[in-house]
């Protein structure tokens, strides 16, 4: 009898703390063709964007940084903990962490792909019509489309890749394809192929968070296909916006100083 009054209570419980959620998911902002309305800016909270796989604290490249250098340590988003990198593709990950200060596509500014732009700490905007949803990053001005009717695949490779979109129920499917090969995942060295196939998943679960999975494939890079996750917040912020990171100022100098004339070229 105890036991049965036991696990009614924890039925009872269960039910409670569900009812808010159900009552939030109802009340979900939704477009005029029925669809959940993603339109906002929103940002991820997380340590993803130092490492996306669980990872302790650990120090700059350039100890002369102090702690203002160094990476927080991340539970990371990657499903099952671990990248399933093939053997020959391990060693470039390590080389990459090594030189992350130079190296690191980020630090050159260039546009940081997909999925790695959704989890950097920076805010960005989606704008959803009905034919298609723009997605604007702070960061470096990225941006791109996605298409939601059929149309050409993308005649070259870049470095945000190809988006097209398709709802399955409240979910916002994307399957991004044609990129360069050039961008990370993190400022950890994780890194990809030009043979990168990802599908992105955003879920609303509240008005003003989602849920987004990315599933990974690159068969140059992995064993297997495998998978990230974590909640996208709404900024809720009164005027809030996008401003601008116009970062490749800041990347001259790691570009192009060696290019600078000294005292002899200058004569």
């Amino acid at each position: 009898m105890e036991t049965n009054r036991a696990a009614v209570g924890a039925a009872l419980c269960v039910l409670a703390l569900a009812a808010p959620l159900r009552a939030q998911s109802g009340q979900l902002p939704r477009a005029a063709d029925g669809r959940p309305d993603l339109t906002g800016i929103w940002q991820a909270a997380s340590a993803a964007h130092w490492d996306i796989e669980p990872h302790a604290a650990y120090a700059s490249r350039t100890p002369d940084t102090g702690a203002i250098g160094a990476a927080p340590g991340g539970l990371g988003i990657v499903e099952g903990g671990m990248i399933p990198y093939l053997p020959e593709a391990v060693a470039q990950k390590r080389k990459n962490f090594e030189n992350r200060r130079t190296d690191d596509p980020e630090a050159k500014c260039y546009l940081p792909g997909v999925p790695r732009a959704t989890y950097m700490p920076f805010p960005f905007q989606i704008v959803q019509g009905t034919d298609k949803i723009f997605i604007g990053y702070e960061y470096a001005n990225a941006n791109r489309v996605v298409h939601m009717q059929e149309v050409p695949e993308s005649p070259v490779d870049t470095w945000m890749g190809h988006s097209m979109g398709r709802w399955e129920g409240d979910t916002l499917v994307v399957d991004v394809t044609a990129f360069n090969g050039q961008t990370w995942f993190d400022r950890a060295g994780n890194f990809h192929s030009s043979a990168l196939h990802v599908v992105e998943r955003y879920t609303p679960v509240t008005p003003h968070h989602l849920q987004y999975e990315a599933t990974i494939e690159d068969p140059q890079t992995f064993t297997r296909p495998w998978k990230i996750s974590l909640p996208l917040y709404r900024r809720m912020e009164a005027g809030m916006q996008l401003l601008e990171f116009k970062c490749i100022p800041f990347a001259e100098e790691l570009l192009y100083g060696h290019l600078r004339w000294g005292p002899e070229e200058a004569r």
